[in-house]
């Protein structure tokens, strides 16, 4: 049985701010939970790295959602509110367990230095990327998770990051610069078909 077409983000914002109008929050929660749960999780542990984490900053987010939605102006998107949301829940964690966000991180090429894992293992390009990835400074990790890991546009990763579509694409091409590094030093020259293996 074919999967029913999703619903385009403008057709939501239309169908919750009706229903808004109309005083049915609850549909209209329900509506946007449908959309954008998946976006909001994903979000959460591209930022935090942590399952259990992201389904909880996930849930908290979406509990401030249900609060304030009757509040709504339709002044930003939906899926901007939402993911500056998620990403204000997300800060919260990170300040918790101290391990503070840094939009300033030390240069992409010393942190490739020190991205190296201490034993890997050379065969399975997939899962040296991830660790590589893993290792990079918090700006391109979730960058290079949104877009690579969980099939975002540019434009998406922006929206959920909250940063303009430029910052993305300049974090990208830092991130795969500082890949390219440590993958040289590996002896892999084409970092453009290790990347083809993330997934």
């Amino acid at each position: 049985m074919q999967q029913p077409a999703p619903i385009p983000p403008a057709d939501v914002d239309t169908q919750v701010l009706e229903l808004l109008r109309e005083g049915k929050s609850e549909a209209a929660f329900n509506c946007l939970v449908e959309q954008y749960e998946r976006g909001v999780y994903r979000l959460c542990y591209a930022i935090l790295k942590d399952a259990a984490q992201a389904e909880d900053a996930a849930q908290e987010a979406l509990i401030r959602v249900w609060k304030a939605l009757p509040r709504f102006d339709g002044r930003a998107t939906l899926s901007t509110w939402m993911y500056a949301i998620a990403r204000n829940r997300c800060l919260t964690a990170l300040t918790r367990r101290r391990d503070h966000l840094s939009f300033y991180e030390p240069d992409v090429a010393a942190a490739a230095e020190t991205a190296l894992p201490a034993a890997a293992d050379h065969d399975d390009c997939a899962g040296l990327l991830r660790e590589l990835v893993d290792a990079l400074p918090a700006r391109y990790r979730r960058a290079m998770t949104l877009y690579y890991y969980n099939d975002c546009s540019v434009t998406d990763v922006a929206a959920q990051l909250g940063v303009p579509e430029g910052t993305v694409k300049t974090n990208l091409h830092r991130a795969r610069a500082a890949l390219h590094v440590q993958l040289a030093q590996l002896g892999i020259k084409d970092v453009s078909q290790g990347l083809e293996q993330m997934s």
